[in-house]
């Protein structure tokens, strides 16, 4: 409803609790974006707004409201206000697929995004490809997801594990040694990461320890005192979200940044702005950075959500606001909202510069879904003279094709309904 007589209507006071909630980081379970208009285009997004998790799930939240907001600024998704209807997995897998349902059953969305946790985006692609949902996975990275038990209705936005592995395993090689120690977390992403890590790196002549530790662990001196012990050339922290950020403070407590340096697949950068100084370091892969000078779409998509999300975008914002594009991309191609018909409609399409917001011809590959952006290898470093948010130097661009292989060497055999 709309204001008159001076009189706020409820339907008003919700939308504005919502989007107070989300300025202030406290997402409410669901969380509703909705435009003006009889028939919407419903978009279901499932994160782990509370949890370990949290603070990934929240850019992704962002990118996807600030992105809905701008195509519906444009006429929304086949002329339909797009509305977006974002449910709190509390990253827990069974209340991510009770979500699922929810949203496809009871709220008939178009298309279902999430989750930020792998196990979960696994668990949910069961959920939409029996109801014929398209779904994109905006980033979840655990192999499978493209790979040996990918879906015709299901993309992927992130990379996968062994996508990041190849991109940086030979960079921490050449720096660092050959000698390394893994902390890991204990599920879906964690698994296929250090498996291709190792696999990699076993390739290079060189030798491993390590943890696989819960997802949500806290204390990390166990597992410090084995690594200080073990006298690794590189601690790799695979850990995600909290879990990373207690392991990176604690690493620096017991003295370790002197002797052991860091490195690996991902430290985003919601993470490294919660650590000290003396953690903010390694080689590390960024899926998307906000400083790619002579790509001029990317200037402009941060200059524009830059203001109303009070910080340069991450590459969580990346991966929402790619993903929803998409979605609005496939309809229009399709013509339609269909599930089969859009899922055909995105395979192999190539993004427009101002979506991929990289350099080179970016797509769902038609083989496996997975999105062939672009890997950033560089140096993560304390802020710089740009500010705040100068935390990476890119050293090196690896295009997804490089790192990922064929399609087939995937596992994955792409299967659509006839």
């Amino acid at each position: 409803m709309n204001e008159t007589n001076g009189i706020m209507h409820p339907g008003r006071r919700r939308l504005l609790r919502a989007g107070a909630a989300l300025g202030g980081l406290q997402l409410a379970s669901p969380f509703i974006i909705k435009a003006r208009g009889e028939t919407p285009f419903k978009i279901g997004f499932i994160d782990p707004i509370t949890g370990s998790l949290s603070a990934l799930a929240v850019s992704e939240v962002e990118g996807a409201k600030w992105t809905v907001a701008e195509i519906n600024k444009t006429g929304g998704i086949l002329g339909r206000p797009v509305e977006l209807l974002v449910e709190d997995s509390a990253n827990d897998t069974g209340t991510g697929v009770q979500k699922a349902h929810k949203l496809i059953e009871r709220d008939n969305v178009d298309a279902i995004m999430g989750d930020v946790n792998s196990g979960i985006a696994y668990a949910i692609m069961g959920v939409t490809a029996e109801k014929g949902v398209l779904h994109i996975v905006p980033g979840g990275h655990t192999d499978p997801i493209t790979g040996t038990d990918c879906k015709w209705n299901t993309f992927r936005t992130c990379n996968t594990t062994a996508m990041d592995a190849a991109a940086v395993t030979g960079e921490l090689v050449k720096r660092f040694g050959k000698r390394w120690f893994f902390i890991t977390p204990d599920y879906a992403y964690g698994k296929t990461l250090q498996a291709n890590f190792v696999k990699n790196l076993q390739a290079l002549g060189g030798e491993y320890q390590g943890d696989m530790l819960p997802i949500a662990n806290s204390d990390f001196s166990a597992t410090l005192i084995k690594a200080k012990a073990y006298k690794p050339d590189v601690l790799l922290n695979n850990m995600g979200g909290t879990a990373q950020i207690n392991c990176m403070k604690q690493f620096v407590q017991f003295g370790m940044s002197k002797d052991i340096a860091l490195g690996g697949a991902l430290f985003e950068i919601e993470s490294v702005k919660s650590v000290p100084k003396e953690a903010q370091a390694g080689w590390w892969c960024m899926e998307w950075y906000w400083n790619q000078p002579g790509v001029p779409a990317v200037k402009t998509f941060v200059d524009a959500i830059s203001p109303a999300i009070g910080k340069k975008p991450t590459a969580r914002h990346w991966m929402a606001y790619v993903s929803v594009h998409a979605v609005r991309l496939a309809a229009e191609k399709a013509k339609s909202t269909d599930g089969l018909k859009m899922a055909h409609a995105l395979s192999d399409l190539v993004l427009p510069p101002d979506v991929s917001l990289m350099s080179g011809d970016i797509r769902f590959r038609a083989g496996d879904h997975q999105l062939m952006s672009n890997i950033f290898v560089g140096e993560v470093h304390p802020p710089g003279p740009a500010g705040a948010d100068d935390l990476f130097k890119i050293e090196a661009t690896v295009t997804g094709e490089q790192a990922a292989g064929t399609a087939e060497s995937t596992g994955c055999k792409m299967v659509y309904p006839t």
